[in-house]
Formats: structure tokens, sequence, C-alpha cells
């Protein structure tokens, strides 16, 4: 890696990304920034990104280089954004744009550009395991900010050349390089959750899609019928507020029958399941290929529980929890770590209840 200096660095224009490559360029590194140009007509905020980003460049005195890929993110991410919510599943679409279009389409746009490497701000720590022959990924210093669990679809081609310098700081100590170097994003608050979504209006952003919903029934665990939803997308499993209904205890959403457009209610206690089973399983290291204890998260900002994986056929995995969790929610990534190491991941297929 030293042998390489010239860097691209995904600019967004926020803090981390503009520490990540003011850092590089402290370290005597030939930086550039790429920004990817993902704007259309209903939402201004993503082009106000670049803009931002623009800023930052200047600010650094680097080049600057806006990629526009548009298209490719709107296939691949909110076009499945989309239909995971048709069907009934909350997806994670971080996960998606990070080995797709992040990790792929713009990291390809950096190397032919000159890059070496792409950098960006994720807070992950990347290291290459000299016994193993392969790199590593592990939570940040930072463990608040870890963001390991949006980085285990990636591969060992996307390991080879990246490279992520924020991973052994803390988020003060970023926000305070962003001041001292006066970057224009310091004192930037963090940036919504979801980059293509308004104020984090996800239902306001579904009725603009035209996605296909109809109203239908809420059941109670023992079938007993309940009310009628406005339709699957607009729900999530552990849902408790919005439901519209009064039944004199509060009820959750336990989980959603596509087949019969219905969702299932019942008591906080019912959430808990046993495990999981997760599909299109990816490990970074190497594959799991018989029972095995490990640690997962089934959220972002779920504990790191422990659990024994369960090899199955076809790039799936059985899960079953030492201690039964709450939520398990089909569409989000199931991550496996080992302590810090994180192992790989899979999307949430089903939970399998007590």
């Amino acid at each position: 890696m030293e042998g390489k200096k010239k860097v691209a660095v995904a600019i967004s224009g926020g803090v981390d990304s503009s520490v990540t490559a003011a850092l590089l360029q402290e370290e005597g590194r030939q930086v550039f920034g790429v920004t990817m140009e993902l704007g259309s007509p209903d939402n201004s905020s993503l082009s106000r990104g670049v803009r931002e980003a623009e800023r930052v460049c200047r600010h650094l005195g680097i080049p600057h280089h806006v990629i526009d890929l548009g298209e490719d993110f709107k296939g691949r991410v909110i076009d499945y954004f989309i239909k995971e919510y048709e069907g009934g599943r909350t997806p994670n679409p971080c996960v998606v744009c990070n080995r797709h279009i992040k990790f792929g389409r713009l990291m390809e746009e950096a190397l032919s550009l000159g890059a070496d490497y792409l950098a960006t701000g994720h807070y992950a720590r990347l290291d290459f395991d000299p016994f193993l022959g392969k790199y590593i990924l592990k939570k940040a210093r930072d463990e608040g900010k870890d963001q390991t669990y949006f980085l285990y679809n990636l591969t060992q081609e996307h390991l080879e050349k990246s490279i992520f310098p924020l991973g052994g700081y803390l988020k003060e100590e970023v926000q305070e390089l962003a001041r001292e170097q006066e970057l224009p994003a310091a004192g930037k608050p963090e940036s919504q959750e979801i980059c293509f979504i308004e104020d984090n209006d996800y239902k306001g952003f579904l009725r603009k899609q035209n996605i296909s919903y109809k109203p239908g029934p809420f059941y109670s665990t023992s079938g007993e019928k309940l009310g009628t939803h406005q339709g699957l997308p607009f729900y999530t499993i552990g849902q408790r507020k919005g439901l519209g209904l009064a039944v004199g205890y509060p009820l959750y959403v336990i989980s959603m029958d596509c087949a019969k457009n219905a969702i299932i209610l019942g008591r906080k206690e019912e959430l808990f399941a046993q495990g999981l089973t997760a599909r299109e399983v990816n490990y970074l290291l190497e594959d799991i290929k018989k029972p095995t204890k490990i640690e997962v998260k089934i959220r972002y900002r779920s504990p790191q529980v422990e659990a024994k994986l369960y090899p199955l056929e076809g790039g799936r995995v059985r899960l079953e929890f030492i201690t039964p969790q709450k939520a398990v929610t089909p569409g989000q990534a199931a991550v496996f770590y080992q302590g810090d190491l994180l192992l790989g991941g899979g999307i949430i297929e089903e939970r399998l209840p007590l």
C-alpha cells in the first residue's frame, strides 16, 4: 500500500469525508476528490451534496471529479428499496449501495482516473493479515460510530483497493480536526440516515413512487381480525406507533403475511425470536462450512449478541441465538463477527419464532 500514493477520496461534503481527504493529504498522498452525482428533479439534497463537496476540494486545493451515477443508483438502490418494501420487507439500502455503487461503480471510475485506492470516511479498521494472506476488517475504535455493519458485503478485491483513515479516531477527534483545518464542513450536523429520503419521511417517499400496495387486515397472533392496515410497505417489524388501533394494551407488528396481504400484531413479548435464516451470505475471509459460534448484529444499532451459525445450501444460513432477540426484521442485514473481526453477513429472510 505504501508504495502507491494516488488516492481518490469519496467526498460527500460532510465532516468525515472532508477529514479523510485532509489526513491523506498530510500523509503526502496525491489526493483528489470524487463525488457521486445522484441527484434527481424531486430530490435537491443530493445535488446540494455535490456543491458542498466542491467547496471542500477547493479549500484543500485538490482536484475534484463529479461522476454521474444517477441511473446506476436508481436501478441498484432506489428500485431495490421500493421492491423490498412492496414485498413486506424493510431493506437496508446502504449495504447495497456500498457493494454496487460506492465500492463498485465509483471505485471503477476512480481507478480509471488514475487512483491506486479509493478512500472513504467509513469508521472501520482495515489491515492485511499475512498469515491468512487476506485483508481483514475490524470494528472502529469508536464503537458508537463503527460502520463495519454496512461493509460486510465487500470482497477481497474491494478491500485491496480501499483505505479507511478514520478507523482509529473517535468522532470527537474527527470534529476537532475539521475545526483545526477550518474545513467548510466543520460543525456540520450528521447527515440523515438515508441520503435519498428527505427528512426521513419513508411513507411520503414511498407514496410518491407509485408503489404497489393495498389495504388489508390486521390479525392478532391467535388469528382474530383487529382492523385494517394501509398497505404492507408502510409498516415494519417491531412498529408500535401509527397502527390506528386501540385495544387497551400496546400492540406491535410481529410479522407480515404477504400471500394474504396481512399484518400480524401481538404483545411485546411476542416480538422475540429464537433465531433467523439469512440469504445472499457473503464472507470476507473463509466460508463457514460447519456449525460455528459467532456474534451477530441484526440491525445497525442493535447490540452484538452470541449465536450459532449453521450453513445451509444456496448461500443461506440459519442462526440460533443464545438469548432470544427482539424484532428480527426480514430485509435487514444480519452481520457476523468474532469479537472485533468482521466475518461477513447476509440478508434476513425470516425470523424463527420461539
